[in-house]
């Protein structure tokens, strides 16, 4: 048995994240002492190892805690699959280490294929093969959701630069994607459930945003608008829980603030100046 401080030395992982993985019943210690202090024992070590191995594909905690609560869970299955998500998170940074040190050199090397879709587009391929019943169901037919991976080769560039954008990175987002799809059927009734609240939804939204937008002479800086700001970001992540949106979601919402199909659609709503003002107002927030 290894007291909590023991075990932080052994892993590197401080004895705070090790209450607070207790805490959230992810990893509870084997044994209490009479005193209240944490012993682990080497099924708690090996536990951990997984846990560990999991954050390193970044997976997040309560992925991990569903991952490993489930009753069919195979410990020697994990390990495969980890150790092949591993090897292509180390192929792909090597990959884009050599493209580095090409940059790095001086060379002119306007090189994408570090960050193509290709194991994004083959995770479709896979959905597609082994939940026929649900392509059918959600796309229509076979057929459409055929277009639907073929629209994403087709411009493939450019859904991969908005993936980093979003995301951070291909893996980030090609890992993000896995989730959904292998979450499908549960995503789809969740946003089956909100859908049937879509109206007070995009009126809750509309009115939110309104009140941003109600005088856009005022500083986007003042504690009244940040505070309206606050309000649309909570309610907008609350309502996008059921996927993952990504790290880089709001950069990519104020980005879209400049595009100008969305800007003239924005100030149609809103008012002239809208977009623009909404933009200014989330980078405050957010610190940008």
């Amino acid at each position: 048995m290894k007291t909590i401080s023991q075990v932080a030395s052994l892993t590197g992982i401080s004895t705070r994240t090790l209450q607070y993985y207790d805490e959230i019943d992810l990893l509870k210690p084997s044994e209490l002492t009479p005193s209240g202090y944490r012993l682990y024992n080497d099924e708690a070590l090996e536990k951990l190892q997984q846990i560990l191995f999991y954050k390193e594909l970044n997976f997040k905690l309560n992925e991990i805690k569903e991952i490993l609560q489930k009753p069919e869970y195979d410990k020697i299955e994990a390990f495969k699959k980890q150790k092949k998500l591993l090897s292509l998170k180390r192929s792909r940074i090597d990959k884009l280490i050599a493209l580095l040190e090409r940059l790095e050199k001086g060379e002119s090397c306007m090189s994408f294929k570090e960050f193509d879709l290709s194991e994004y587009i083959e995770a479709l391929e896979q959905f597609k093969n082994e939940k026929s019943e649900e392509v059918i169901k959600h796309w229509g037919s076979i057929e459409n959701f055929n277009q639907f991976i073929q629209k994403i080769k087709d411009d493939e560039s450019n859904a991969a630069q908005l993936a980093i954008k979003q995301f951070g990175s291909i893996e980030k987002y090609t890992e993000a994607m896995k989730y959904n799809l292998e979450h499908f059927s549960e995503i789809m009734e969740q946003i089956d459930e909100v859908s049937q609240n879509a109206d007070e939804i995009l009126k809750k939204s509309d009115e939110l945003f309104l009140q941003l937008t109600a005088d856009i002479s005022k500083d986007v800086t003042t504690e009244e608008i940040q505070d309206i700001v606050r309000e649309i970001v909570e309610f907008t992540n609350k309502n996008n829980s059921i996927v993952d949106m990504g790290e880089g979601y709001w950069d990519f919402v104020i980005d879209s603030y400049s595009n100008e199909a969305a800007k003239g659609i924005t100030e149609k709503k809103y008012g002239a100046g809208s977009a623009d003002y909404i933009a200014r107002a989330l980078k405050v927030y957010f610190g940008k």
